[in-house]
């Protein structure tokens, strides 16, 4: 059965980064085929990963919206669904080791609703066909919450090791469950912690939003590093300190 995993946290905390990592500890474990999707509007998951990207999902579903909005003809011998279906295989990125799609930026003035449908369509017919998928989400979880993205096996929520940022990721914990949305687990993860121990007050932050702790990352400056070079962060080495602990909380996971 595929596995779906979830990344999910507010913006810079890391989640994308650490999203990039998990791709690369499912390829190296030979945990494959593996479909990545970059939900994220803000995010930048091909270039964590070292990936070029010559169109989004987003894209072509504006193009569609305003081709219609301008009465632009389909190609002939092709019905609206077909055309959309051929155009959104388009943004399928076909790695060595993974294949990618990145959603793109939200919806702009009007409704894309049967756009929306078909993107839903898109990826529930791709997502079958690997052994894992890995979403970097947006700290909403709009794609999530209109029932666009498969259902979650592991949704890992990412947090600094802040205060705030343990409340940021408490109400999407919430939202969760409002949504009545089920993961087969949902653990936090802690990044860039600049010790082994956390402080008392975010673990009472933690406890009190009932929280679960799958484990503690500490700050890496071979990620920083990697990052101001213009470098994949992902692909830093397996002896860094990040790799190592996020290594071990996936394998508690059983992932």
């Amino acid at each position: 059965m595929p596995h779906t995993i979830a990344v999910a946290g507010k913006g810079g905390v890391g989640k994308t980064t650490i999203c990039g990592m998990i791709v690369e500890y499912l390829i190296k474990g030979h945990k494959t085929p593996v479909l990545v999707v970059d939900a994220d509007a803000n995010s930048n998951l091909n270039e964590v990963l070292g990936v070029e990207a010559e169109t989004t999902l987003g894209e072509i579903r504006e193009e569609m919206a305003h081709a219609e909005q301008h009465g632009d003809p389909i190609p002939g011998g092709m019905t609206k669904a077909d055309y959309a279906d051929f155009r959104f295989s388009e943004a399928l990125i076909e790695e060595d080791d993974f294949d990618m799609m990145i959603m793109g930026r939200t919806q702009g003035k009007g409704c894309y609703c049967f756009v929306n449908g078909l993107l839903q369509t898109q990826l529930q017919k791709y997502y079958k066909n690997y052994r894992y998928t890995v979403i970097d989400n947006e700290a909403g979880m709009e794609h999530i919450a209109r029932g666009i993205l498969p259902h979650i096996d592991t949704l890992i929520l990412v947090s600094d090791c802040s205060r705030r940022g343990i409340q940021a990721v408490g109400r999407i914990a919430e939202m969760v469950g409002e949504l009545d949305l089920k993961p087969g687990q949902m653990k936090l993860i802690v990044n860039r912690a600049p010790g082994q121990e956390l402080a008392p007050g975010v673990m009472e932050e933690i406890e009190k939003h009932g929280l679960e702790l799958a484990g503690v990352l500490p700050q890496d400056d071979l990620v920083y590093e990697a990052d101001w070079k213009g470098e994949p962060s992902a692909k830093v080495p397996d002896t860094s300190a990040i790799k190592v602990a996020l290594n071990d909380v996936l394998k508690n996971l059983g992932i």
